[in-house]
Formats: C-alpha cells, sequence, structure tokens
C-alpha cells in the first residue's frame, strides 16, 4: 500500500490516550504512515505532528461552550485550512462531537473520508445528530457492546471494536513502590480524588471536593488529588493551592492509574476516569456538575436512567452518582466514609465492578480492531 496521510484529532485527555493508542497500531502495521492534527501530550509523544493543541478545545456544557465559540471556531478554522492544504487520505476524529461532527462535514466536503473513534452519546442525547453522521462519517468505532446495534438500526455504518483499557490499563509499580514514593502511610486508607480532566470542571468540583477531603482527613483518611499528563501545563499557576488551601491534598500529574490502583477508594468525575476505576477494580462515588445554566436545560435532553458509565454497562446503580446540587463535600464524605468502613459494600461493589469489566472484554484487543479497520479504508481510497 501507498504510503497514506492521517488527520488525526482528539479534544480531551481520554480521546488523547485512545487515539494516541490507534495511531501507535497503525504504525506498527504501516510504518510509513504520517500523522498530523489536533493533539494533546499522548499523541504528540506517538509522532502525531500537532497542529492545534488538545486541551484548547477541552470543554463541556451548553452554556461552558457558548462562552468559547470564538476560540473554538479560530480553531475550526485552522484546522480546515491545514486539512484542504494536506489533504490526508483519511480522518480520525475521537470524542468532542461539537466539533468534530461539524469538521467532519468540511472534510467530506473536500473528499476526506472520516472514521469517528468513541461514538457521541446519541443514544442519550441529541438524536439529531444521527442524520449527520450517517451523511457524514465512513464508518463509527464504538467502543461500548451497546452502541454497535443502534447505530445500524438507525443507519450509521459503525464497528464495535472493544474498550481500549481492557487491556492496557494496568499500574506501573506496586502498591510498596507507590507509597514509598509519595510517603505514603500503608496503615491508614488511601481516597484517590479524580477531578476531571478539563480546567473549567475541575474548578467547578474543587469547592466540594475540599470540604470532602477535610472530612475524610479527620475521619483517618490520607488523599492524593490525581491529574492527566499536561493538565499543569492547561491550568493557571498555583491553580490547587489557592483552591485547596488547608485540605492537605497531595495533588501529582500522569499517575492516575496508579494511584487509582493502589486507593482504597475513589471520588471520581462521571466520565472516562469512572471506567479506568472500575476496570483496575477500585470502589468508587461518582460526581459531576456543569453550570447551573446548562443543568436546567441540559437535564430535559437526556435520556438514561443513570450518569454514570458504569452504572448504565451494569443496567444497575453500582456507584454512587452525586450529580448537581447532589454534589456536596458533606454528601460526598457520608458516601466514601459509609464504603471505606464497609468492608462487605466494598467487597460488593468489587464485584459489581468486575462485572463491568467482563461485559467489556473482547477476543481482540480494541486498537487492533480499530487499526485493521482504518486500513481497510485506506486500501479502498
Amino acid at each position: 500500500m501507498v504510503p497514506a496521510k492521517i488527520l488525526v484529532s482528539a479534544g480531551e485527555a481520554s480521546g488523547d490516550l485512545y487515539a494516541s493508542q490507534l495511531v501507535i497500531a497503525i504504525r506498527a502495521r504501516a510504518p510509513e504512515t504520517g500523522f498530523f492534527g489536533c493533539a494533546g501530550p499522548r499523541l504528540t509523544a506517538a509522532g502525531v505532528c500537532r497542529v492545534i493543541d488538545a486541551g484548547e478545545l477541552s470543554v463541556v456544557g451548553l452554556l461552558e461552550v457558548v462562552t468559547h465559540i470564538p476560540r473554538i471556531f479560530r480553531l475550526y478554522r485552522r484546522m480546515v485550512r491545514v486539512a484542504a492544504a494536506e489533504r490526508p487520505d483519511l480522518a480520525i476524529l475521537t470524542d468532542s462531537p461539537d466539533f468534530h461532527l461539524r469538521l467532519a462535514t468540511r472534510l467530506r466536503r473536500l473528499g476526506i473520508p472520516v472514521v469517528y473513534l468513541v461514538a457521541p452519546q446519541v443514544w442519550a442525547w441529541r438524536k439529531g445528530r444521527l442524520r449527520r453522521m450517517r451523511r457524514d462519517l465512513r464508518e463509527v468505532l464504538c467502543i461500548f457492546p451497546f452502541e454497535e446495534p443502534f447505530f445500524r438500526k438507525h443507519g450509521v455504518r459503525a464497528r464495535y471494536i472493544g474498550h481500549p483499557l481492557t487491556r492496557a490499563i494496568r499500574p506501573n509499580c506496586s502498591k510498596d513502590e507507590f507509597f514509598r514514593k509519595l510517603s505514603l502511610d500503608a496503615s491508614r486508607p488511601l481516597v484517590v480524588i479524580l477531578p476531571g480532566s478539563r480546567v473549567g470542571e475541575v474548578e467547578r468540583h474543587l469547592a466540594a471536593l475540599g470540604e470532602a477531603a477535610r472530612h475524610l482527613r479527620a475521619s483517618g483518611a490520607q488523599l492524593l488529588l490525581a491529574t492527566p499528563p499536561g493538565f499543569s501545563r492547561r491550568a493557571p499557576k498555583a491553580f490547587f493551592s489557592e483552591r485547596l488551601r488547608g485540605s492537605s491534598i497531595q495533588v501529582i500529574e500522569g499517575e492516575t492509574w496508579d494511584a487509582i490502583a493502589h486507593a482504597d477508594l475513589a471520588l471520581a468525575a462521571s466520565g472516562t476516569v469512572t471506567m479506568e476505576a472500575a476496570l483496575l477494580g477500585t470502589p468508587m462515588v461518582t460526581f459531576y456538575r456543569v453550570h447551573p445554566l446548562s443543568w436546567r436545560f441540559g437535564r430535559f435532553l437526556v435520556d438514561v436512567p443513570f450518569y454514570s458509565m458504569v452504572n448504565l454497562i451494569a443496567g444497575r446503580q453500582v456507584v454512587p452518582e452525586l450529580i448537581q446540587d447532589d454534589l456536596t463535600g458533606e454528601r460526598l464524605a457520608a458516601e466514601a466514609n459509609r464504603l471505606l468502613r464497609d468492608a462487605g459494600a466494598r467487597c460488593r461493589m468489587k464485584r459489581d465492578l468486575a462485572e463491568v469489566a467482563a461485559a467489556l472484554a473482547t477476543p481482540e484487543e480494541a486498537m487492533e480492531c480499530a487499526a485493521r479497520a482504518v486500513l481497510e479504508h485506506l486500501e479502498t481510497r
């Protein structure tokens, strides 16, 4: 096959991780393939030429997106200009549907086929996007088993590849090594706080998390706050020290899997990190908060029984969810202390999380399947 040029775009930390795994898998099969696009630290490390920093697209919530529209539109126009100049053989767009579905339309008009990695959650809300997806996407690569039949039912070509984390996720060091490195006390329970990957969402969560941390510390727990790689580069200087003053939380970056794997409990913002905790078997309390106006208007558009993907896959409430007004430091600490004190409840949750992990298992590694799909499309160019 003639060496190909691929545009890759990922708008947040999880998309950067998944897309980087796909780039590595494609390169293993087709080493001469070139990549450029919207990249975070992992895609950049995988050899993608960065045109846009993925952190600049990292916005969530209806009102929050509106306030960032001028900046996001500038990034969109830059990506379209580069795509028109470079004329890639194919584009891989990952998550961030508000940006990427609009980009997919322009790419289709330029004659560039689009493969979408990590499906937009139109099964939960904004089903009107299905028409655009049918028209503009060559194929959607789904990471949850119920998505493929849903999309195929609505005329969107889709393929279930499995969840990218099921075989990839593992700690990098032992619990003893991790505790020694961070001067943690093995005799005290460890609670890891996972506030989100975007600066805006972390800021909305920190007041409640700081209050919960003070309650938990008084109960004898020790606290770690873990952020994804590159977070400190996007956050203002002294971001955590100013907001968590007096809470005795140790902040670490780029060691999330170790922190989750070796913690007794996680306080996890609803999103990819809850799947990471589930696959690592760590009990958790989930939470999320958006701007009040986003919540007021957006909640009527959502048609799912749970907000956490862990609970959606299980089909029942496995982990507690503290959403919007339910997210308070007192509620978080109460749920966390209940689990820390009740070994039986933690064991039951671990069993339930193991069921969720088993439901995501596939015979082939997810990104090997995805790479094969991408190369199939390249062969028909």
